[in-house]
């Protein structure tokens, strides 16, 4: 297919001639673009590519932040920055991530890929291929993105590369540890050797290695919501009643509250280092040899204060409701908690693989590949809680303190974070007056992810006739997910060790200036203690090591093995007159979910203010749960060449989206132990056992067409736009599933409430349009400006419903219980997707800015499934400069969230605050060195 060249390029003059004449030699941003721009043409599927000649090349910070420069992607930003990626307004899990074409292990345990444990200065190609073909792993509803490192043959030239960068969080100067100042340090080596008759050999390495923080503020609430009787005056002693969706249809007002209120400050700091290598042999013609290594290790520390208002569902009155259900204003009552918490997670990435070629003629060749991913995470808390109240460490009345230990509050929606104002006479900085409940817990989490996998694959390629390649293969994979949560909590009312502790420990308020941007803010610092002292001041040790006991019945133990086999052929022809390429084929997948899940047996305990808890008795069974499916997935893509510079592209496909392994987990999580868990009556406690997954979950299918209409103008013009449909057969909803308990000895039936996959269908309409430019036609500097827009708008009728507060069904009997609150879209569906880029190329100074816009989505929760969470409308402003000293030499400056954007969430529906947090701007000064 014929490329439309660049008039303003000159042409090398004959070999006859003495002289020739200078080519004119595109760098910086504006030849990364150039690449990205050439490698989404000679794409054989509707894709956008983020391609940069040079490792180190690629114009973001990390991978996650690149990708956002790529038409229709987004991301959930996280420590301030890009995790999760959602293609078109679709969340992680309707994508897949691919390494090198293989799938990636996390310590999350959904299917999306950790970005940030994948340096973005060792990565050279991103693409995100938005419709499917039959050779791609299976499980793009959303599209396939595949980030690629360099193969040291076809890259065909020495490198070494030596970066360093200096990082600086702005909102470090707040804090009073010193560490606002991090650094990144990468290595690289590409060579080629001519080994004579043994062939020729490609080597690549990288190194890098970081060490920085990640300031946080916070507001938050708890993850469970619910409905409380909006006709009640509450008691100041008890929780509010809680109704259902029947008692709404049947006209019961509702108002929808949280358990908790929380302040929270943040002191972390992380280290990683990761290695990447790779070799390629081709010992002749005929074989090529590939093999390529990935190690990650991140070691990542937080220190946290909380300010935790823990009973926030007491006494609620004088209320103020939205028409929704939402609190705006209201009184109420609560106990008010100091909590310390110290978190150490290390986190290690070790994974790579084997893939041999061989082409034993011209019309033949052979393939296998072999691969391992394996993630480990494990976590480590030692928490500790200390409450007001009724008397201070010297026995004195707490003013504020009633004799039930709460304190009276006024609550507030107004402002960026709700105002809070507390009874004056209670004294949130006196630490004096934290004297109860004292609470110690040591948790302890361990997730492991591996993947082990192997493939095979032909292709023949016929010396005539409408096709130019048919090709074949199978692909057999293994993933094993595990999750292991061990507590050990000890508490005590003994007066004296509390004093002694609360004495002992104290610490002044670990930062200035807390939530100080967002208006309505109330509490800017409270009285705090050192969590570590704590821990050891209750327990006699710095770690007093996991429990005896280590079975759990929230632990997950899922085996998923996929088998899949594909037939494709790729064609060229004519049709309508017009030059046509394309492929199409068809994938069969097959699935199978082995689950295992212990049951406790749980006492009820009477308490002496009326209320119960329970308690496991310690007798745990075993249960294994098994389910199995199968799905056929055809493919068609076409390019239909209009003009030489003008293609029109058309795909066709059906695509399936697995369940995150974690959501097949079948663990059952408690709310038992703590004193904030009490419960009215043993059919509200019953509500507090939940699913940690679904084994029988079906994959969300879909079927999908799109169609795109690229003009390549020139080497620097790309003008695109496209359509989009996709029908999903199936949809996420709660069903409520009978399962038996041993309770205070006797079996009891539980209606427990987990999420399914139903037989819904929906459909999803979307555009997306993309431009780039060069303005090289300005006379002067101004010569240098360029410019690349993207817009993707999607909308659906999907619905997602509460877990808690939605419709629900009894999967045997049929009954729906109708929903409280409106459901939610697919995750990740943001109706808004826009980011723009502005660069400036001024002779060996690169300039850059990029806006990335997102609407407002529904974010879910990964691991234990939760109620529904919405992030708001975001937007925010990163900006780079490069400066090439000479051709080895270069410096950067870059800044992200420039506008200092906050992320806001609401809970269970928008409108309903749930938390806001904010990170500050983030500055880095970078020197790289080429040999």
């Amino acid at each position: 297919m014929a490329h439309a060249q660049n008039a303003d390029v000159p042409t090398p003059a004959p070999a006859a001639q003495t002289t020739t004449l200078d080519q004119v030699q595109v760098t910086g941003i504006r030849a990364t673009i150039q690449t990205s721009i050439d490698k989404k043409r000679d794409e054989t599927v509707v894709s956008d590519v983020l391609a940069a000649d040079d490792i180190g090349d690629l114009p973001a910070l990390s991978i996650g932040e690149a990708i956002e420069t790529i038409t229709g992607a987004s991301t959930h930003r996280e420590k301030g920055g890009a995790s999760e990626i959602s293609i078109r307004g679709l969340g992680p899990f309707l994508g897949s991530s691919t390494f090198n074409g293989r799938e990636a292990t996390n310590g999350s345990g959904d299917r999306s890929v950790n970005f940030n444990q994948f340096p973005s200065e060792l990565i050279n190609t991103v693409s995100i291929y938005k419709t499917q073909r039959a050779d791609f792993v299976e499980g793009g509803v959303a599209g396939t993105i595949n980030m690629e490192t360099v193969k040291p043959l076809a890259y065909g030239k020495r490198n070494i590369q030596l970066e360093g960068r200096g990082t600086w969080q702005a909102y470090d100067d707040r804090l009073k540890d010193n560490n606002g100042v991090g650094w990144r340090g990468t290595a690289s080596y590409i060579d080629q050797f001519d080994m004579g008759g043994a062939g020729k050999l490609g080597i690549s390495i990288g190194l890098q290695g970081l060490e920085g923080s990640n300031p946080e503020e916070m507001f938050s609430s708890s993850s469970t919501w619910v409905a409380c009787d909006g006709r009640e005056v509450v008691g100041a002693t008890r929780n509010c009643t809680q109704v259902d969706g029947n008692d709404v249809a049947g006209g019961v007002p509702y108002y929808l509250a949280p358990g908790s209120r929380i302040y929270r400050q943040f002191v972390e700091h992380d280290k990683r280092d990761s290695q990447f290598a790779a070799l390629q042999w081709r010992p002749n013609d005929a074989v090529e040899v590939n093999l390529d290594y990935q190690h990650s290790k991140r070691d990542y520390s937080e220190d946290r204060s909380d300010l935790s208002l823990s009973s926030m569902m007491r006494n609620i009155n004088n209320r103020l409701v939205s028409d929704t259900g939402a609190l705006l204003h209201h009184t109420g009552s609560t106990s008010i908690d100091s909590t310390s918490n110290f978190l150490e997670r290390d986190e290690e990435y070790s994974g790579g693989g084997l893939n041999v070629i061989f082409r034993p003629g011209p019309a033949w060749m052979f393939s296998t590949d072999l691969s391992y991913s394996n993630t480990l995470r494990n976590q480590y808390e030692r928490s500790t809680r200390l409450r007001a109240g009724r008397t201070d460490i010297h026995g004195n009345p707490v003013a504020g303190v009633k004799n039930n230990r709460y304190v009276d509050y006024t609550y507030d929606s107004i402002g960026d974070v709700p105002s809070i104002h507390l009874d004056p006479a209670f004294d949130v900085n006196n630490w004096d007056n934290f004297t109860d409940s004292a609470l110690v817990r040591r948790r302890q989490q361990t997730r492991e992810h591996t993947i082990r996998a192997g493939r095979f694959d032909v292709a023949f390629t016929p010396e005539s006739g409408f096709f130019t390649a048919i090709k074949g293969g199978l692909r057999r994979s293994e993933a094993t997910y595990t999750d292991f949560d061990n507590t050990v909590e000890l508490s005590t009312t003994n007066a004296g060790a509390i004093r002694a502790a609360n004495l002992a420990c104290r610490q002044q308020f670990p930062q200035d200036d807390f939530l100080d941007n967002a208006s309505g803010n109330t509490i800017d610092r409270w009285a705090s203690f050192d969590s570590r002292c704590l821990f050891r001041a209750f327990t006699g040790v710095d770690d007093t090591g996991p429990s005896d006991d280590l079975r759990d019945p929230a632990n997950n133990d899922v085996t998923e093995k996929t088998s899949a086999l594909y037939v494709m052929g790729e064609y060229s022809s004519e049709w309508f007159g017009l030059p046509v390429t394309g492929n199409f084929g068809v994938r069969w997948v097959r699935t199978d979910v082995r689950s295992v899940g212990l049951r406790s047996d749980l006492d009820v305990i009477d308490n002496p203010d009326g209320t119960i808890t329970l308690q496991p008795t310690g007798d745990f069974t075993s249960q294994v749960l098994k389910s199995a499916g199968h799905e056929w997935l055809p493919s068609f893509n076409a390019a239909f060449e209009l003009r030489p510079d003008l293609l029109l592209r058309v795909g066709a496909y059906r695509a399936m989206s697995r369940p995150d392994l974690a959501a097949e987990g079948y663990g059952r999580s408690f709310n038992l132990q703590d004193v904030d868990t009490e419960f009215n009556s043993i059919s509200d406690a019953l509500r507090s056992i939940n699913a940690t997954g679904n084994p029988r979950a079906e994959p969300l299918m879909s079927w999908n067409g799109d169609v795109s209409l690229e003009w390549y103008a020139n080497d620097d013009t790309l003008l695109s736009g496209a359509l989009y449909y996709k029908q999903f057969n199936g949809g996420s909803m709660p069903v409520v599933v009978d399962e038996t308990f041993i309770i205070d000895g006797r079996t009891v039936v539980v209606p427990v409430q987990q999420l399914a996959t139903s037989d819904q269908t929906s459909d999803l309409f979307g555009v997306e349009f993309t431009a780039s430019h060069s303005l090289s036609y300005l006379p002067g500097i101004f010569s240098g400006l360029g410019v690349k827009v993207s817009y993707n708008y999607a909308d659906s009728n999907f619905e997602t419903e509460d877990l808690r507060l939605g419709a629900s069904t009894d999967p045997i009997s049929g009954v729906v219980t109708p929903g409280i609150v409106e459901p939610a879209n697919i995750f990740g569906l943001s109706k808004h997707v826009a980011s723009a880029q502005l660069y400036w190329a001024l002779g060996a100074l690169d300039l850059q800015a990029i806006y990335k816009y997102r609407s407002d989505y529904y974010q879910q929760f990964v691991g234990d499934p939760a109620q529904n969470r919405y992030v708001r409308d975001t937007g925010s402003l990163d900006a780079r400069a490069t400066y090439k000293v000479n051709r080895n030499l270069s410096l950067s400056l870059s800044a992200s969230n420039l506008t200092d954007e906050p992320r806001v969430s609401d809970m269970p529906i928008l409108g309903s605050f749930r938390e806001y947090t904010t990170y500050g701007r983030r500055y880095y000064l970078g020197l790289r060195y080429r040999f």
